[in-house]
């Protein structure tokens, strides 16, 4: 069922959007040669705690998952795109690092993720995370009342075909609220004017992810990595949004924090 929030709800959703953006913060500038994966999903856990927040990953098991996640924090390297597990494993020069992730405070939910490379950075690299981020940022300018579902997806395609990728629409946007994942599914590629009406006070997460040479995957031996099924790198971006009457109000922007 699609929920519409208020535009109280929307203001009392702000809180977990500023702190979903100020960890993503911390964990990008926190990712470095040499840095252990586990170690970043320490540092998050600390500023959930530090805020009074609750983590939604750590106890999630959807039908997709082996079993209960048990971190705070999604951390995909490289040929890993989605879901990665946190490890024991410390990031080598070049790696390319996505890091997803959702946590609630007073009751609301925000998600988001960011990809960045450590240390020396390939061109190619570079565009792939620069096109997720174009894709997002013209997925959010469709976000308007009276557009359809279907412009955003199609923006998100447009973008990323444009530059060349396949899209994979197994895994995509979702609705925000009091949990992490629900009504509407926010795909990847679409068609322009078709599906849901867009109305003020629906909240969504908005998340174009792309591997370099495929759209495939396949889920690691973890029960829960999803890596590309021909080795080729992978990124992702994401906001939560609340679309209203106006422009679109991105809960998760790390630009004030």
């Amino acid at each position: 069922m699609i929920e519409l929030k208020t535009p109280a709800e929307i203001e009392a959703m702000r809180p977990a959007g500023r702190l979903v953006a100020s960890v993503l913060t911390a964990l990008r500038d926190a990712a470095d040669v040499g840095v252990n994966l586990l170690d970043l999903d320490a540092l998050a856990h600390k500023m959930i705690r530090e805020a009074g927040a609750e983590s939604c990953y750590i106890d999630y098991h959807p039908s997709f998952g082996a079993s209960p996640f048990g971190k705070v924090l999604c951390t995909s390297v490289n040929d890993a795109v989605l879901h990665g597990l946190p490890h024991n494993y410390k990031l080598r020069n070049g790696d390319l690092l996505s890091v997803d992730f959702a946590a609630s405070l007073n009751g609301w939910v925000s998600d988001s993720a960011l990809s960045v490379v450590v240390g020396d950075a390939r061109e190619e690299d570079l565009r792939l995370i620069r096109t997720t981020e174009e894709a997002l940022a013209a997925a959010i300018e469709l976000a308007v009342a009276d557009n359809k579902l279907g412009d955003i997806s199609a923006a998100i395609a447009q973008i990323s075909h444009d530059a060349g990728y396949s899209v994979n629409t197994q895994f995509g946007g979702h609705g925000v609220g009091r949990t992490m994942h629900g009504d509407p599914h926010v795909p990847n590629d679409g068609r322009a004017g078709r599906g849901l009406k867009l109305r003020p006070g629906l909240v969504i997460a908005i998340e174009p992810w792309l591997l370099e040479t495929t759209d495939e995957i396949y889920t690691d031996k973890d029960g829960w990595t999803l890596r590309s099924a021909d080795g080729s790198r992978g990124a992702h971006s994401e906001h939560t949004i609340a679309i209203t009457d106006g422009a679109p109000i991105v809960l998760t922007d790390r630009a004030n924090v």
